[in-house]
């Protein structure tokens, strides 16, 4: 729920402008305040979860996250969307960023985990693909009010579940890692970042403006650094970067979830504006990813990590995301649904649904129960960061290439292709470099 919302409105976008009177800067906001809050707090909520209780963190951010869905739901303005989607984010990173250091507590069995994992990487990953599809279908059946209203009856219900089954958790306490100006340095850094990304598209890569906030979003990273590296009791103690494994699995993330987010988002827009596709049916094409995905982590991931080892199974993962966008990089504008799309949908579903459970194990491999939140925040902040950078890049590919054919006297519908295909062509070189960094990287942990 939580990790779908940064993709379900993407479809009902148009239907949200029509009803609130949005102007597209504008519009962007609806996206954007859930995105910005949700990538920048993940880190520091993490770490509170290892200070105050896991539980605690994710059963509060389960109900913010409700009652904010409830007043994106009601909004009848425009403010009152934008500030209910940033309340949104914040709820969704306090529960989204403790789950995967909840699931590491409850399974402490090798066999148990990886199952886990295998639950764990379905959610992840379907995360975008689910939400593309539900938003399609509440807004073409419903109106966009109904893709907020959804989450609340889930909300209720975990979190009065969270509360029964979920174990108690005191956590370090406080004064285990109180870094007041580190949390303010870590949280400001990483929203302007954010912010700076996705605002890319509006301004350009190399205009004054994202270069100045680009380098004040560096500053204070830095700062952030620094001050973890003196600070007595840091956020963020510097050690667990010391780990081959845990290093090597959030860059091979990026490496695999930029790509995967950029596919996601120029998918829909060449189903539409090129194949002709309203929203609906632009939702039930995604959903043999989905499928592919849930059989895949669900059923397979756990039993061939146990058999062929977590490097392994993450090797075949990227290979098969690399080469379904590959082949989507040939797709024609007069493509076949069966013969030109599906492949690829489903090679990237069973790819995600192999290579995330591995990437989490490889992460958490180090993990000790005191910092167990911490680097399962470092991680999901990791994928929002690769998923936005991806995103904003590979947008910026095709429409560059798009421009370019266009004034060279193609159509319309070529020029969006010839874009697209250039776009997804770049993905698969990530995903393969990827593949390379996982070979040569990360070591099997030990069993």
């Amino acid at each position: 729920m939580i990790i779908l919302d940064t993709s379900i409105v993407g479809v009902a976008l148009p239907s949200i402008q029509r009803g609130l009177g949005f102007s597209q800067p504008g519009l962007a906001w609806v996206v954007n305040g859930y995105v910005i809050a949700f990538g920048g707090l993940l880190l520091l909520s993490g770490r509170l979860g290892d200070l105050i209780g896991r539980k605690r963190v994710f059963v509060t951010g389960l109900l913010v996250f409700t009652a904010a869905s409830l007043l994106c739901g009601t909004s009848v303005s425009q403010g009152m969307l934008v500030a209910a989607r940033f309340a949104q984010g914040i709820g969704g990173a306090m529960a989204a960023a403790v789950v995967l250091g909840i699931s590491m507590m409850i399974f402490p069995k090798p066999h148990e985990r990886a199952k886990a994992l295998g639950v764990l990487g379905f959610v992840t990953a379907a995360g975008g693909t689910v939400g593309g599809v539900a938003g399609g279908l509440l807004t073409g059946a419903t109106s966009w009010h109904w893709i907020f209203f959804v989450n609340v009856p889930v909300g209720v219900a975990a979190a009065a579940l969270a509360g029964r089954l979920i174990p108690a958790d005191r956590g370090l306490g406080l004064r285990a890692g109180a870094d007041a100006p580190g949390a303010f340095l870590a949280t400001a850094g990483l929203m302007l970042f954010v912010y700076t990304i996705v605002k890319i598209p509006g301004y350009g890569w190399g205009s004054a403006r994202t270069l100045s906030l680009s380098a004040a979003a560096i500053i204070l990273l830095a700062a952030f650094a620094v001050r973890q590296a003196t600070a007595r009791e840091p956020l963020l103690p510097l050690r667990v970067f010391r780990s081959r494994n845990l290093s090597g699995a959030n860059l091979c993330q990026v490496l695999m979830v930029a790509p995967l987010f950029g596919f996601a988002f120029l998918s829909v827009l060449y189903l539409q504006r090129v194949l002709g596709y309203d929203p609906a049916a632009t939702g039930l094409a995604g959903l043999p990813m989905a499928a592919m995905l849930a059989a895949v982590s669900l059923g397979l991931s756990a039993r061939l990590i146990n058999r062929l080892g977590q490097r392994g199974v993450l090797l075949i993962g990227l290979g098969l995301i690399a080469a379904g966008l590959g082949l989507y990089a040939r797709a024609p504008v007069h493509a076949r649904y069966v013969v030109d799309v599906l492949p690829v949908m489903l090679l990237a579903g069973g790819g995600a649904g192999l290579a995330m459970p591995a990437l989490m194990g490889f992460a958490m491999s180090s993990a000790t129960p005191s910092d167990a939140g911490l680097v399962a925040g470092l991680f999901a902040t990791g994928a929002q960061l690769a998923g936005a950078l991806g995103l904003a890049v590979l947008t910026a590919l095709a429409t560059a290439r798009t421009n370019a054919l266009f004034a060279g006297g193609q159509a319309t519908a070529s020029a969006l292709t010839g874009g697209y295909h250039l776009a997804f062509g770049v993905a698969a070189a990530i995903a393969g470099a990827g593949i390379l960094l996982a070979a040569t990287v990360l070591r099997p942990p030990a069993r």
